[in-house]
């Protein structure tokens, strides 16, 4: 029997529930896929608070040398202890790895709750560059002596008044960074055959930072005559132009579009802040972040993770939600090239909630349902991908 060799962090708070719960479905489904001819072997590494505890470091050197050997890796929740070194550990990773693109798919599934009349046109994915803006983390407390030099600075080099008592943060975004990043979300739609892509700024305002960053995404996508026009330029009715789209909207109309509007978005490119923000908006929209998948994607690595966090009063509990990391899952073997295990994986997640087998963060917003544990969640997508013909 071949085996495939993946690296898993389980992670913290929660963690351990989902990955018991999650486990067995990808083995199942690796074993469906390949009729009993392939197998998982389990690569266990740990980080964040468990990693601390145990070694006295967030990211122990084997954690970060074995992903960055093995160049793909699925890990659950982290927490970042205060005082622990970092701001964050999943953005200290995205960082170290250079995982610029973060890809964050909205797909209803049928059966999920949703405050939308017609969430069945929701399949979005929300691309959003990883490793600008102001996850640099640059940025000064009021009343140092950093926070002073640039606000004397901004005073003189600009005439603009701060007020004294004011943090002082940067918000760098550059024309390499954005190129590279929308160049990877073009080919991306190429290969997928999406419909159109919507740049997500605020440049009427941050004209030399997200303004700038629509000016350079649509100089990048007319690298691409032969793939992609611009909404402007439209051809005669009665000539079929089945070339990717690419539009853009003002951050804040994009919110209130998202909601009024789904069908008319595909995917949507944004600098790091839009994009965060909007990746929990538009999970709300086919019941939250517990069914929110997330993957965070460079030129050598890639690691899948839930969207949500670590939830630490849940541990042991048994009732987080573990779709996110399953999806997230269903993610990563489809980058790897098992597309027939991700399909897979998503069906029988989709036949489980149809059948109203949910947790808890799903069956409070269903009528008549009664939640399931973690554990029994995961053991009935399993059963589903087993009996699929």
């Amino acid at each position: 029997m071949d085996t495939i060799e993946i690296v898993y962090i389980e992670g913290d708070g929660a963690g351990e529930d989902i990955w018991r719960a999650s486990k067995g479905i990808f083995e199942e489904a690796i074993l469906k896929a390949y009729g009993g001819e392939k197998s998982i072997k389990w690569i266990n590494l740990i980080a964040g608070q468990k990693a601390l505890d145990k070694e006295g470091q967030l990211l122990p050197k084997q954690t970060l040398e074995t992903v960055k050997n093995k160049k793909c890796a699925i890990k659950g929740p982290l927490t970042t202890p205060v005082g622990g070194g970092f701001r964050s550990v999943n953005v200290y990773l995205r960082q170290v790895f250079d995982l610029y693109v973060c890809m964050r798919p909205i797909r209803y599934f049928s059966g999920l709750p949703s405050p939308l009349k017609s969430p069945e046109s929701i399949d979005i994915i929300i691309f959003r560059e990883n490793t600008e803006d102001i996850y640099k983390g640059i940025e000064w407390k009021e009343g140092t002596k950093e926070a002073k030099e640039v606000i004397d600075f901004i005073k003189e080099k600009s005439g603009i008044q701060i007020s004294d008592d004011s943090g002082i943060g940067i918000k760098p975004i550059s024309k390499r960074g954005t190129q590279r990043f929308t160049r990877w979300v073009i080919d991306y739609a190429i290969k997928n055959k999406r419909k159109i892509i919507t740049i997500v700024h605020k440049g009427n305002i941050m004209k030399f930072t997200e303004g700038a960053f629509r000016q350079w995404a649509i100089d990048t996508a007319k690298e691409f005559p032969k793939y992609l026009r611009l909404e402007e330029d439209r051809l005669k009715d009665d000539v079929l132009d089945e070339r990717i789209v690419i539009n853009d909207r003002i951050a804040d109309n994009m919110f209130m579009q998202i909601i009024l509007k789904p069908q008319d978005y595909d995917i949507l490119l944004c600098p790091n802040l839009n994009g965060d923000y909007l990746s929990d908006a538009c999970a709300g929209l086919i019941g939250g972040l517990g069914v929110a998948p997330g993957a965070n994607i460079g030129d050598d690595v890639a690691i899948f993770e839930p969207t949500h966090g670590s939830a630490p009063k849940y541990a042991g509990k048994d009732m987080i939600n573990p779709t996110s990391f399953i999806l997230s899952g269903a993610l990563m073997f489809r980058h790897l090239g098992h597309d027939k295990v991700a399909v897979l994986i998503e069906d029988a997640v989709e036949k489980t909630i149809q059948s109203k087998i949910v947790t808890y963060d799903l069956a409070r917003n269903m009528s008549g349902v009664n939640p399931v544990r973690c554990s029994k969640f995961g053991e009935e997508v399993a059963k589903r991908i087993g009996e699929n013909s």
